[in-house]
């Protein structure tokens, strides 16, 4: 069974229907590829991917060690190369309430997140930085 269908709606959007749940996502090129911009481009999905997978393999790590991941979220900043057109570094920034966390369990987090499978799928010349901050 595939993952995903995907149609071309044209004026370079596409639409991917999720065949598990039937969830859509819409996809514009960005502006500064003849695009509209007016939802996520295919690159910053990618971008955001590795943001969404660290968190849930987070939340994974947690899950049955009494560990709440209050406040958890990401920024996500994708940069961009040319020649070829290509995403070569992004930043993800992950915060969480830290005040009920010891050092053994942020570095049982923070490994998590940096081991996610889409932070082990990317390209080895993709820079990764990945930044954590507990409040």
């Amino acid at each position: 069974m595939a993952t995903a269908t995907v149609t071309y709606l044209g004026e370079l959007r596409t639409e991917a229907v999720h065949e598990g749940s039937r969830e859509r996502i819409i996809t514009d090129a960005p502006p500064d590829n003849k695009g509209r911009g007016e939802a996520f481009s295919p690159t910053d999905l990618l971008a955001t991917s590795l943001g969404n997978c660290m968190m849930t393999l987070m939340g994974i790590a947690a899950q049955g060690r009494n560990i709440t991941l209050k406040g958890l979220k990401a920024s996500v900043v994708k940069h961009m190369a040319a020649d070829p057109r290509r995403v070569a570094r992004i930043e993800v920034d992950l915060e969480l309430d830290g005040s009920a966390l010891g050092e053994r369990e942020r570095a049982m987090l923070e490994h998590a997140a940096l081991t996610c499978p889409v932070a082990k799928s990317l390209h080895p010349d993709l820079v990764q930085e990945v930044r954590f901050r507990y409040t």
